[in-house]
């Protein structure tokens, strides 16, 4: 029988109370409201029911987390997680999930593709499904709360047997510490089909931001408005993939422009099809500190907007600075071996 756990805490909203309501319906929950006597939730289905304050915040919702990783960084292994959150203004809901999916996948817990249902101020966000589907903004939010409901209680993913793996990068060979720590990750990938991507200078021209229709246009056409490498090449490959795996040296707290530029491309790739049967794994390396920051837009633009599947302990970070300074990281051969292997593990459809 299927453990279903909805952590809920804090003050709800009628809107979150009805979200919750559509997304559980003919499933029994057990509710977690606070910090207190939290039971064991590995191998379990867990939903965040999140209500936020004119703020962003929900200090109730972080003291469980703070409890849970009391536990380790096995506290959540084997349990897979949605997120549906409310708040009463048009910010923060984004941010905030990305927080949730990061602490959370850090203590194992695995999301599938759009794990979030967001909630905003008078509904505003469900404005383009209401272009499409004629119907009430409010009825809109229940029928994806319950669509998305059947499908998290469902879904099960299996390993895929020699899957194809593709890794993206826009580094130099000869400096780059991020694609040092990925040479050394892949040296303990075996049973897989490996593919590397550099996407160079002039290779790659950000998204045009094409109408819906139009982007829709080129995509039955395997096509973009801007044609080039991406076309020919990156998302041939992407599509190709079992999982992909991004290789992102920290720039400025945030990914840098080259791969961002691929991941706003993707959207042709997007509209002719999902990516839930993907798995994404992210690389990343920072001079100093941040490596979070980068590991949050990952997930906010691949696993909450682009489908992608995000397993457990989905990125790999480490500081080192100078050119060849990742090789002197403490532990650092350790840790390879160990994401090589959890990627070798995690790759499910």
């Amino acid at each position: 029988m299927m453990n279903v756990y909805l952590i809920m805490p804090g003050e709800i909203s009628k809107e979150l109370t009805e979200m919750v309501k559509f997304f559980t319906k003919d499933v029994d929950t057990i509710i977690i409201k606070d910090s207190d006597n939290i039971p064991n939730l590995q191998n379990k289905k867990i939903i965040f029911a999140v209500q936020l304050n004119n703020i962003g915040w929900n200090i109730k919702l972080f003291e469980i987390l703070t409890k849970l990783y009391e536990r380790g960084t096995n506290a959540l292994k084997g349990s897979s997680g949605f997120i549906l959150i409310h708040s009463p203004l048009e910010f923060y809901t984004k941010s905030m999930a990305q927080n949730i999916i990061f602490i959370a996948n850090q203590m194992g817990c695995r999301f599938p593709g759009h794990p979030v249902i967001e909630c905003i101020e008078d509904l505003k966000n469900f404005r383009t499904w209401e272009k499409k589907l004629k119907i009430p903004l409010k009825n809109i939010c229940n029928k994806l709360c319950e669509k998305f409901g059947k499908t998290f209680f469902q879904d099960n993913p299996k390993l895929i047997k020699k899957p194809k793996i593709l890794a993206l990068h826009a580094s130099s060979y000869e400096t780059s510490n991020t694609l040092t720590l990925w040479r050394m990750i892949r040296r303990h990938i075996y049973d897989c089909e490996i593919r590397e991507f550099h996407v160079e200078n002039g290779t790659i021209v950000d998204c045009k931001g094409c109408s819906y229709k139009t982007c829709k246009h080129y995509s039955k056409r395997n096509s973009c408005f801007y044609g080039g490498a991406v076309v020919k090449e990156i998302l041939p490959s992407i599509e190709r993939a079992d999982a992909v795996v991004w290789i992102c040296p920290n720039y400025n707290d945030a990914i840098s422009a080259k791969i961002m530029a691929v991941i706003n491309r993707m959207t042709v790739l997007y509209r002719k099809t999902k990516f839930y049967n993907k798995t994404m794994f992210g690389v990343i390396v920072s001079g100093n500190s941040g490596s979070d920051s980068v590991a949050k837009q990952l997930i906010g633009a691949l696993n909450i907007n682009k489908s992608f599947r995000l397993p457990p302990y989905f990125a790999v970070t480490a500081i080192a600075n100078d050119p060849g300074e990742i090789i002197k990281v403490k532990g650092i051969e350790e840790k390879s071996k160990k994401f090589a292997e959890n990627i070798m593990r995690e790759i499910k459809a």
